[in-house]
This record gives C-alpha cells, structure tokens and sequence, in this order.
C-alpha cells in the first residue's frame, strides 16, 4: 500500500523547510452522513518529525483539523542528503510512516 505521507524537504544555507501533506479523513464526530447517522470520529492524533532520531517538530491533534491535513515548517541543524522520518498514529490505532532524503 503506497504511503498516506507525501513529504518535501529541501535545505537552503542553516534551515530546511518542510512540506507535508497527509492524506486521512479528519472526522471530528460531530457530522452525520446522507442518511443522518454520525460519522464515527476518526483522526490523527500523533504527528512526528524526526531528523537524526531527534524530533524536530511533533503535533498533538485532535477533531478540529480539517481533512487530508498540510503542515509547513522550517528548523535547523540538517544537511542536504540527510533523512526525515515522518510518522502518525490516529484515534482508531492505525498508523503510517514514510522517510524522506533532505533536497
């Protein structure tokens, strides 16, 4: 199964930038479907960055973010040719993970 995780980081001089998309649902619990039953909640809850086996960025969501969620940031300390590892866990237990080479 390909990644839900499609990532881009690229260094530039001291700072990488990040750019990620994730491709997941986000159902906050609160919606009803065409027939008016709620949708199950189903999200990401854990997102981590990790550069080096350090984490560089994580994020603790929670119903509110919105559908196939896009995350940019930028941090310091990583060379072109390095890896970014990229990994998330959502409510329901399920997970993915994907590493990517610094641009």
């Amino acid at each position: 199964m390909a990644s839900t995780i499609r990532v881009r980081a690229t260094a530039n001089g001291e700072t990488t930038e990040v750019q990620a998309l994730i491709q997941h649902p986000m159902d906050s619990g609160f919606v009803k479907d065409a027939q008016g039953q709620l949708i199950p909640a189903h999200f990401i809850q854990r997102l981590t960055f990790e550069h080096n086996g350090k984490s560089v960025f994580v994020a603790n969501w929670g119903p509110a973010v919105s559908k196939d969620p896009y995350i940019k940031f930028a941090f310091k300390g990583a060379n072109k040719g390095d890896e970014l590892k990229i990994s998330w866990v959502d409510n329901k237990g399920a997970s993915d993970s994907t590493t990517a080479k610094i641009q």
